[in-house]
C-alpha cells in the first residue's frame, strides 16, 4: 500500500505518481460501485492511498487499485439479498436488454426487460424507468461466483391476472373494447391494461367463426363471459356466445317438434333458414326434396328471402350441433292428424274435405 498524487486523468483511469514512478489506477479499480468517469472520484493533485495490484517489468507498468483497500460488498451477498426478498434500489444504467439497479454501493442487479412490466411487452426499458429513479425490486436469483443478481420489477407489483381473477371469477360477465381482430379471434381490453381473447369458436353458436368475427370492428364495446384465467401463462379466455344458453342443450329442439323459420338464402338445392331465439339463433338447410309433399311445390324459387314458414324437426345431432328440418314431414304429420281426427273415407268425405275441415279448425284457433 502506497500513497501517491494524481498526476493525470483519462477516460479509462488516472495516473498516480508514487514518487518518481507512475502507476495506472484503472476506473474499474477505483470503487466497488459503478464509476462512469474517473473525474467522478478523483481530481488532479489529489493525494490517494492505493494498493499495488500488478507489476509488469517488461512493459514497466504498475497497476493500482483503491477498491482493494475496502471490503468486498459481494462477500456474503446471498445472505444479504435472499431470493424472494423485496428491496429498494436506484436505477444506475439503462440498456436495450434491461436496467441496472444499485442495491448498495458496489452491488448492482439487473432487471431484464422481460421482468420489468406485467403488461408492457416489447417496450424499451427507458420507457418504463429512468436513470436515478428509486424502484422496488424482488430478488430472483443470486450468483456470487459471477457477481450477478437478477431482479424483478414487476414482481414487486400486484399481478394483474391474479387481481382480475379475484374481481372476475370464472363464469362472470365482463365488458371491454375490441382491441384487435385476428385469425384466432377477438382481443378485448380489460382492467389494468390486460387483454382477454374470444376464440373464433366462442363467438356464435350457429354462425361459423370466420363469418361471426366480421360483425365486430375495432373500438366496439362488447360483453363476454369469463371462461378461463391462466395466471401463469397470462391468458384470459372469454366467450360471447356463452352469454346466451346453448340451444343444443336440454330439450330445446326435439324430433317431431314444429318450428317457425325465416328464409335467409335460396339455392338450387334448397333453402337456408334461421330459427330460435334472437340471442341464440340456429341455422339449417332444408333440402329441395323436403320443401313439400307435393313434387310440384319442391321448388326453392317459390320462396323469397325473409319468408316465414313452419317446418318439422326431423333429426337432432347434438354432437355435430345440427338440426335437420322438413316441411314435407310437417305436411304429412298434419295430414295424418287430420285423418285420425275427422275420420277416414268410409263416411264419404274426400281427403280434400278432411284437410279443409282441419284447416278451418286451425284458422278458428288462430
Amino acid at each position: 500500500v502506497r500513497e501517491g498524487v494524481v498526476k493525470n486523468i483519462t477516460d479509462y483511469g488516472a495516473f498516480v505518481d508514487l514518487g518518481g514512478i507512475d502507476g495506472l489506477l484503472h476506473v474499474t479499480d477505483m470503487s466497488w460501485k459503478r464509476v462512469n468517469h474517473p473525474s467522478q472520484v478523483l481530481a488532479v493533485g489529489d493525494t490517494v492511498k492505493v494498493q499495488i495490484v500488478k507489476i509488469n517489468p517488461e512493459t514497466q507498468r504498475i497497476s493500482l487499485g483503491m477498491k482493494q483497500l475496502q471490503s468486498d460488498p459481494w462477500d456474503g451477498v446471498e445472505a444479504k439479498y435472499p431470493v424472494g426478498a423485496k428491496f429498494t434500489g436506484r436505477i444506475t444504467n439503462i440498456t436495450d436488454y434491461g436496467a441496472f439497479v444499485e442495491l448498495e454501493p458496489g452491488v448492482e442487479g439487473l432487471v431484464h426487460v422481460s421482468e420489468m412490466s406485467w403488461t408492457k411487452k416489447n417496450v424499451h426499458p427507458g420507457k418504463i424507468v429512468s436513470t436515478s429513479q428509486e424502484v422496488e425490486v424482488v430478488v430472483l436469483d443470486v450468483d456470487p461466483s459471477k457477481r450477478r443478481v437478477s431482479l424483478g420489477l414487476k414482481q414487486a407489483m400486484a399481478n394483474p391476472w391474479d387481481a382480475f381473477l379475484a374481481a372476475h371469477p370464472i363464469g362472470s360477465t365482463v365488458e371491454g373494447e375490441v382491441k384487435n381482430a385476428t385469425e384466432f379471434g377477438l382481443f378485448i381490453g380489460l382492467d389494468n391494461d390486460i387483454d382477454g381473447m374470444v376464440h373464433l369458436s366462442d363467438l356464435d353458436w350457429a354462425t361459423p367463426g370466420e363469418e361471426a368475427i366480421a360483425k365486430y370492428t375495432k373500438g366496439d364495446m362488447v360483453k363476454a363471459k369469463v371462461l378461463d384465467v391462466d395466471v401463469e401463462k397470462e391468458r384470459i379466455s372469454l366467450g360471447i356466445k356463452q352469454l346466451a344458453g346453448d340451444p343444443m342443450q336440454g330439450d330445446t329442439y326435439r324430433k317431431g317438434q314444429t318450428v317457425t323459420v325465416t328464409v335467409t338464402e335460396i339455392t338450387s338445392g334448397g333453402i337456408e333458414v334461421k330459427f330460435g331465439e334472437d340471442d341464440a339463433p340456429m341455422t339449417a338447410f332444408i333440402r329441395k326434396s323436403d320443401l313439400s309433399r307435393d313434387r310440384a311445390d319442391q321448388r326453392p324459387e317459390r320462396f323469397a328471402v325473409g319468408d316465414r314458414l313452419d317446418a318439422q324437426v326431423s333429426n337432432v345431432d347434438k354432437a355435430a350441433r345440427r338440426v335437420s328440418l322438413s316441411v314435407k314431414a310437417l305436411e304429412m304429420a298434419e295430414e295424418k292428424e287430420a285423418i285420425e281426427k275427422f275420420g277416414a273415407s268410409d263416411s264419404g268425405a274426400s281427403l280434400g274435405d278432411i284437410l279443409g275441415a282441419a284447416l278451418r279448425e286451425k284458422a278458428q284457433k288462430d
